[in-house]
């Protein structure tokens, strides 16, 4: 299986398909997965 990329917007950057969104891991700001929930995430 091979990765697809995109063009973003007029940008230039390619991403690809497939995104984790990782805006939850760390608790910084009051909120979100502690260390070891964010690692689990992976498993």
């Amino acid at each position: 299986m091979s990765m697809t990329y995109y063009t973003l917007g007029n940008s230039g950057l390619r991403v690809s398909r497939l995104a984790l969104g990782t805006m939850t891991f760390g608790t910084e700001w009051g909120w979100g997965a502690d260390r070891d929930a964010a690692r689990a995430m992976f498993d």
